[in-house]
């Protein structure tokens, strides 16, 4: 049993002096890159040791991925009583390539930042191509040497450390007792499956919902901080699967240059060569309200159909508050969702672009940044904060809200566990209730505030609280009315603080569901939104002109009389029109305006055509008289992919990479 326990002590000996040599490349990128911190983190030494534990958290992630294999293979020589020199052998070559490669990672990555901002991901390979290039330019920057140095010093340290380790417990090993009974045999292989089980939950990282992600690390306001307890190997292997997956491959549609140019005249879009050829300024005159600095407070509902509405023709009376809310807000019927899922609708809604299909464009271990609502909001002296229900990491949330305008983000992690109540998190009238004394606090401090709320209660699983008493007998249609019972609690709360009528609610769903019967290869009831925008001070109307989430910016921001820089896909719903309105949904395409519809399968290259009437369709055969609405969706993601592609999504040519 000895020599099994000393050959198990040594492999966790190797994995925390791995442990260790990760954590100093850690500290040798938190001295190189001290001046990005900012005064909040200079003056709260704490943040800077957060950061450094969430390293060691994800470091042994990693760690955890190189011992699973030497850890199954000691098990399994540990219970048939073999340490031969050959087993210690193999440790140390197996230890010292695979954390050579970590250790090259961390070395590269230290130059990297500095120049980025950003840890190492897939973009590399691209240098692989320009080997002589690329070796020159290492070679040739004096500045790099100390990581080469680095890389050489630590890694043959570690080589040499795990060698005099593999003697020292091969000799432990084999000076104890040959003597294995059955039963401590029977222990042993218990312990060793425990460690195993361990090493696997370390791969996973965490107990939550998902495994970990690069989200997690994002604690604070400090962009630095966030980032530098990120393991660079775990961003460089998750940004490698994120490319390989068949959702976030390009789109072709159409010629870009092309789509570009339809799109330009399309929105009427001069174009800013330092920074995209979509960019407008926008000169929003001043009036009563903007110069109130009203917060602004958006919710984003669930599954929120229209369809779910007496508006709409719903004949069960499930959303009483949200239809008298309709009636005395800026109404828009003719609103659609981007796509089918949340992260489609937060993307579009908060920063103007397109959803692409099935893609998340907010999720990876790159972190993209976007200029919208709240970072025109930030500049403009607002404080952004975002509510959710579930984990903060669910969609990459955290890490890519933080990263693009949000000053604070509160999620499941911050609730009381006992408020948990499925997969998803807390329900909305708990976090409707959350966010009021956090908007009072801050509203408190003078700072206008931009607030966005995320419900999820109409999602499955349902869970319908014992407090709320429904009127319909159906899960499906009593979630509704719950979710529009929390809404009007809320409202009813708000009404009685001080910032009320000095703000302006915008509410949407995040998309649609299926209502009914589907009624085409894409049932409209999955992106046929509700869209309200209320205030005290605005005066209630219903627009009939077609739009869509990526609408929403530049329509608060209208209202505000904020003047911005606008590089993206949005128009001011009170003060532009567009000809018919486009979105997605996973491999469907989708064009549409009052009496036509079109549709394309991007998988199978199928178009399908419509005639509408008051909502009714009528299938109809292909022809010329849908290609405009072809032309217009086609070149309208194609263009999107053009700006995401070359990182043309800020306003700020200081800020384009």
């Amino acid at each position: 049993m000895k020599r099994f326990l000393n050959l198990i002590v040594y492999i966790l000996s190797v994995h925390l002096s791995a442990l260790i040599i990760t954590g100093l490349f850690r500290g040798v990128l938190f001295i190189s890159s001290y001046h990005q911190l900012t005064a909040e983190a200079l003056s709260d030494k704490s943040l800077s040791l957060i950061a450094f534990i969430h390293g060691v958290w994800f470091d042994n992630v990693i760690g955890c991925y190189i011992l699973l294999l030497p850890l199954t293979v000691a098990v399994a020589c540990g219970l048939c009583n073999c340490y031969g020199r050959a087993l210690f052998r193999f440790f140390t070559i197996f230890f010292g390539v695979f954390y050579g490669l970590v250790y090259l990672i961390s070395a590269a990555d230290i130059p990297y930042f500095a120049y980025f901002f950003k840890h190492i991901n897939s973009s590399i390979f691209e240098w692989f191509g320009y080997a002589g290039t690329t070796a020159g330019m290492i070679l040739g920057e004096t500045s790099y040497y100390l990581s080469i140095a680095l890389f050489l010093l630590f890694l043959i340290g570690f080589v040499v450390w795990i060698a005099f380790l593999g003697r020292y417990f091969r000799h432990r090993c084999l000076s104890a007792p040959g003597s294995f009974p059955c039963l401590q045999r029977s222990v042993a292989g218990l312990v060793g499956l425990g460690l195993i089980g361990l090493c696997v939950f370390g791969i996973r990282g965490r107990t939550g919902y998902n495994p970990i992600k690069v989200s997690a690390a994002y604690f604070c306001q400090d962009a630095f901080l966030n980032q530098l307890g990120v393991s660079p190997t775990f961003n460089l292997l998750t940004s490698v699967l994120d490319d390989r997956r068949p959702e976030n491959r390009y789109l072709h549609l159409m010629d870009e240059q092309e789509a570009l140019e339809k799109v330009k005249a399309l929105l009427a879009r001069p174009g800013e060569p330092d920074v995209s050829p979509l960019t407008v300024y926008r000169h929003n005159s001043q009036d009563s309200v903007s110069r109130r600095c009203p917060n602004v407070v958006l919710i984003m509902m669930e599954s929120m159909s229209s369809n779910f509405m007496k508006r709409f023709g719903q004949s069960q009376n499930l959303t009483p508050f949200l239809d008298s809310l309709y009636a005395c807000s800026l109404s828009f019927p003719n609103f659609y969702s981007a796509g089918i899922h949340t992260n489609h609708g937060l993307y579009a809604t908060l920063y103007s672009f397109p959803a692409m299909m099935k893609r998340n464009l907010m999720k990876g271990s790159v972190i993209p940044h976007y200029s919208g609502l709240p970072t025109v909001l930030k500049e403009n002296g607002y404080h952004n904060l975002f509510f959710m229900t579930h984990e903060g990491q669910y969609d990459n949330m955290n890490a890519f809200f933080r990263t693009n305008g949000f000053d604070e983000v509160f999620a499941q992690e911050d609730y009381p566990s006992e408020k948990v109540v499925n997969s998803f998190g807390v329900q909305d009238d708990f976090l409707y209730d959350y966010a009021i004394p956090v908007l009072n606090r801050t509203a408190d401090e003078g700072q206008p505030f931009f607030a966005t709320l995320l419900s999820i209660s109409n999602h499955p699983p349902y869970v319908i609280p014992p407090y709320f008493h429904p009127r319909t007998d159906k899960p499906e249609t009593q979630i509704v009315e719950y979710a529009d019972w929390a809404l009007r609690k809320f409202f009813e709360e708000a009404r009685k603080q001080s910032w009320f009528e000095n703000t302006i609610f915008v509410l949407e769903g995040d998309h649609g569901k299926l209502v009914g019967d589907a009624e085409c290869e894409l049932p409209q009831s999955y992106n046929h939104i509700p869209l309200m925008i209320y205030s005290s001070s605005i005066t209630p109307a219903e627009h009939m002109a077609f739009g869509g989430q990526i609408d929403i910016q530049p329509t608060v921001l209208g209202l505000l009389g904020i003047d911005y820089l606008q590089n993206n896909f949005g128009v001011d719903l009170l003060k532009e029109e567009r000809p018919c309105m486009f979105y997605t949904a996973d491999n469907m395409i989708v064009g549409r305006n009052a009496t036509q519809l079109y549709m394309y399968n991007y998988e199978t290259n199928q178009e399908f055509a419509y005639h509408t009437d008051n909502g009714k369709l009528v299938h109809v055969p292909m022809d010329d008289s849908f290609l405009p609405l072809k032309e217009y969706s086609f070149s309208m993601l194609q263009s999107a992919e053009y700006l995401v592609k070359h990182g043309k999504t800020v306003n700020s040519s200081e800020t384009t990479f």
